[in-house]
């Protein structure tokens, strides 16, 4: 994939060319068809997906969470955290994602840990703001 279609998303926004770079080679880009589960409820976390384009469903036993979009990503919480899937994130439309694996996540972790804390930082705020809104 080329470092300039990071650029416009908001995970990558902040980083300069060359952690852009770096996380393009560490990634892929793929094609889902609409109904695609991304990760299922309960299963280990392997990779985490950024949605470039198109739009899913985050479901939680059963029950409607959230709908992601351009620009959202999931997963990152299994990655950083060495965690089970807590959803169900389901493709509604035809879409593309970017997809990072675990081994990638750690493979930039050692080369440039400032990218590595950017993805960490973002599963961070998401937690706080999963526990406000429970509170």
């Amino acid at each position: 994939m080329d470092e300039s279609d990071l650029r416009s998303i908001p995970l990558f926004e902040s980083l300069d060319r060359e952690q852009r770079q770096l996380i393009a080679t560490h990634a892929d880009e793929i094609d889902v068809d609409e109904g695609t589960q991304l990760v299922r409820q309960g299963e280990f976390a392997y990779e985490f997906f950024v949605i470039e384009q198109g739009g899913a469903e985050v479901l939680r036993d059963g029950e409607h969470i959230a709908d992601l979009g351009a620009g959202d990503f999931l997963g990152e919480m299994g990655i950083v955290g060495k965690a089970t899937r807590n959803a169900t994130v389901t493709a509604t439309s035809d879409s593309r994602v970017i997809v990072m694996t675990e081994q990638a996540f750690r493979s930039i972790s050692r080369t440039n840990s400032d990218v590595a804390r950017r993805i960490e930082a973002a599963v961070e705020e998401r937690c706080q703001s999963l526990v406000a809104r429970l509170s």
